[in-house]
C-alpha cells in the first residue's frame, strides 16, 4: 500500500485518538508524517494522559512510512511557524496534506450545563484549542501548498452537520472546521489547492476505551453500559479515510464538503483494522437517533 510514497504530511494533533490513526494509516501508505502535539516523553500535556507523539511517530514508522515527531502548541503562532519552517526546510518546501485535529477539549466540556452555567474560560479555552489553532496551522502551511500549486487540508471534526450537538461551546467547536473546510476551498479553489472535513463516527479512541472501563480486545463488554458502542470504530478506521483521499487524484471534487468515515469507506472500500465495516449513519437512521 505504497499509494503515499513520496508524499509529505502534517496530521496536527496527533497524539491519541483520530489523529494519532491517521498518522499511523498515512505512514502506512508509505508517507512521512510529521506528528505534532504537546505530549512528549517526560512531558505530558495538561489533559495529563499518558500518550505521546514520540510513540505515534514510532508506529508510523513501524508501518512503513517515516514518523517524525515535533512538539508543537498550536496555539502558539511562533511554534506553529517553526514547525512549518523546519518541514520545509527538511522536505525541500513540499507539503502534500495538512490534517487539523487538534482538540484539547477532553476536559473542557460540562454536559446537561446551560452555557450560562458553565464556566466561561473552560468555553473559550475549547475555541482556542480547536478553533484558533487550526487557524493558527492553515495560515503557516498553506503557504507551502500554494507554493506548488497542489495540496489537501482536511479538518478533522465531530458531524458533518451544522446541527446542535448537545453542549454549546462544544457545538461551537466541532462545527467551526466544517466551515473553516468549506470557505478555506472558496479562497483555495485558484492555486489548485482543497479543502474540505472529515468526521469519524463513535470513535474507539484510548479515552473511551478507558472510560468504559475496557481495552481493544475486550471492547464489546462495553456494549452492556452503551447499546451504540456496538457500532463505534477504531482510529484507524478514519485513519484509512485519509489515506484515501490523500491518494485519490480526483479529490478536489471534493473540495469544501463535509465527508463521513462511513461512506468513505462505503466509495473507497476500506474495512476497520478488526475486519468490521462500521456505518454510523446507517446504525443511526436505524435507532431513529440524529446524525450530526
Amino acid at each position: 500500500m505504497n499509494t503515499l510514497q513520496g508524499k509529505v504530511a502534517v496530521v496536527a494533533g496527533a497524539t491519541r485518538g483520530a489523529g494519532r490513526g491517521i498518522a499511523v494509516m498515512l505512514g502506512a501508505a508509505g508517507a512521512t508524517v510529521y506528528c505534532t502535539g504537546r505530549s512528549v516523553r517526560g512531558e505530558v500535556s495538561d489533559i495529563g494522559r499518558t500518550e505521546t507523539i514520540d510513540e505515534t511517530a514510532e508506529l508510523v514508522t513501524a508501518r512503513g512510512g517515516i514518523g517524525i515527531a515535533v512538539r508543537t502548541d498550536h496555539t502558539s503562532p511562533e511554534q506553529v511557524r517553526a514547525l512549518f519552517e523546519r518541514v520545509k526546510a527538511e522536505q525541500d518546501g513540499r507539503l502534500d496534506l495538512l490534517v487539523n485535529d487538534i482538540w484539547g477539549g477532553e476536559k473542557l466540556t460540562h454536559w446537561n450545563t446551560p452555557f450560562w452555567e458553565q464556566p466561561l474560560a473552560d468555553g473559550l479555552l475549547m475555541q482556542e484549542r480547536a478553533v484558533k489553532a487550526h487557524l493558527i496551522t492553515s495560515y503557516y502551511g498553506v503557504p507551502l501548498m500554494v507554493k506548488r500549486g497542489e495540496g489537501l487540508v482536511i479538518e478533522i471534526t465531530d458531524g458533518s452537520t451544522y446541527n446542535y450537538r448537545g453542549n454549546l461551546y462544544y457545538s461551537l467547536a466541532k462545527i467551526s472546521p466544517i466551515h473553516l473546510a468549506a470557505a478555506m476551498a472558496e479562497e483555495l479553489k485558484p492555486h489548485n489547492v482543497t479543502a474540505l472535513a472529515v468526521t469519524p463516527g463513535f470513535l474507539r479512541s484510548e479515552q473511551m476505551l478507558e472510560y468504559f472501563g475496557v481495552q481493544e480486545s475486550n471492547w464489546r463488554d462495553a456494549v452492556q453500559q452503551e447499546p451504540h458502542y456496538a457500532e463505534s470504530e477504531t482510529p484507524y478506521f478514519v485513519g484509512q479515510a485519509i489515506a484515501a483521499l490523500a491518494a485519490d487524484p480526483n479529490v478536489r471534487e471534493k473540495a469544501g464538503q463535509a465527508l463521513t468515515s462511513w461512506d468513505l469507506s462505503d466509495e473507497y472500500g476500506f474495512e476497520d483494522v478488526d475486519g468490521r465495516k462500521p456505518h454510523w449513519g446507517n446504525y443511526a437512521r436505524g435507532q431513529g437517533l440524529a446524525v450530526n
